[in-house]
């Protein structure tokens, strides 16, 4: 009976709000706007990985039996939703999903890499696409991290350089690159082999969406509170805009949007790791959602603070780059419906 009650409640206990208070206060103060700008156009401030890393974020999804600290994907949801409010320039999405898929194929080869990126030593990515062999793919963090997990046709290999490959220029100015699969590189290690290759692989792109998703859900949330408060304090015609059903009405229709949202992507974590067989669904719309959500706050908030919200001086800037830039690191998110379509299909044959 609690599983049914549990499956159907999806508030959070008292430790997950310590957890998500705990990186909601280090985001408010390690993570100003200022510190976001400085970072651009590369994506990444080293400083500020350090310091995520002595919190101990790299170290979070991997079990405890293999040096991590065992985080459920609900908990990583909830850090993710900091992170994307925070619009943090580090790779902690890419190293968080590297982790577990490391782990979950862990052997002598691979685990010193599993250790150097437990111990924040080394920045481990995972490429997104199931390309053809020799065609290559921009890879999220690719212009930062130390090695990439990556499908070659039907092997799950870990690719690493000693140097990243150049950074590719983005509106999201994230540290994405060119890599490629075949060819020569330093080190080539062989995870897994046929299916269930693949079956790592789908689940490292589904935890990658997953958290993605709650990431552009916290972004959307703070672009929701800096338009409140603008719609609160700018006064035309002798009372705030916000008194307006042009200002108001589509801020409310934001702020159902994030709450639907955050909402399915926590019940999609859930079910990930407790009813895997029922999550496909739940990652795929949650997704899909989330996406659709983070844009139409940005637009809205760009709208509700006029010509200032145009400029490159506004913080909305910020944030409008970043929800259009990440919704389509992994492709285009309305061919994600057609996943999703598949998806539905196949369950309602069973």
């Amino acid at each position: 009976m609690a599983g049914v009650i549990r499956n159907e409640d999806f508030s959070l206990n008292d430790e997950q709000e310590a957890l998500r208070d705990t990186f909601a206060s280090f985001f408010t103060k390690e993570c100003s706007t200022t510190r976001v700008r400085a970072a651009e156009p590369l994506g990444f401030d080293a400083q500020l990985w350090e310091r995520l890393v002595e919190l101990g974020a790299t170290s979070m999804g991997v079990p405890d039996k293999l040096g991590g600290d065992g985080a459920d994907l609900l908990d990583l949801v909830l850090v993710a939703e900091e992170y994307g409010r925070a619009l943090a320039p580090v790779p902690f999405i890419e190293t968080t999903v590297a982790g577990r898929l490391l782990a979950s194929t862990v052997d002598e080869q691979s685990r010193p890499w599993l250790d150097a990126l437990l111990a924040g030593r080394h920045v481990i990515t995972v490429a997104l696409h199931d390309t053809p062999a020799g065609q290559r793919q921009l890879v999220p963090a690719g212009a930062v991290c130390d090695a990439v997990l990556a499908l070659d046709a039907s092997t799950l290999v870990l690719l690493a350089e000693p140097d990243p490959p150049p950074p590719v220029a983005n509106q999201a100015c994230a540290p994405l690159a060119w890599w490629a699969t075949d060819g020569e590189h330093t080190t080539r290690l062989a995870l897994a082999e046929g299916a269930d290759a693949r079956a790592h692989f789908g689940r490292a792109r589904s935890e990658w969406k997953l958290l993605t998703a709650a990431a552009l859900v916290g972004l959307a949330d703070a672009v929701l509170s800096r338009a409140v408060d603008h719609a609160k304090n700018r006064v035309a015609f002798g009372v705030p805009i916000g008194s307006f059903q042009a200002v108001s009405h589509p801020l409310v229709d934001v702020l159902a949007g994030i709450e639907s949202a955050r909402r399915l992507v926590r019940k999609a974590a859930w079910f990930a790791d407790n009813e895997p067989a029922e999550a496909a669904r739940l990652v795929s719309m949650g997704w899909v959602h989330a996406t659709e959500v983070a844009t139409q706050a940005v637009r809205v908030g760009l709208h509700v603070h006029g010509g200032i919200g145009f400029t490159m001086e506004s913080d909305i800037q910020l944030f409008f780059r970043r929800a259009k830039g990440w919704a389509t690191i992994a492709g285009d998110p309305r061919r994600e419906l057609q996943s999703l379509a598949a998806i539905l299909i196949d369950e309602g044959g069973r």
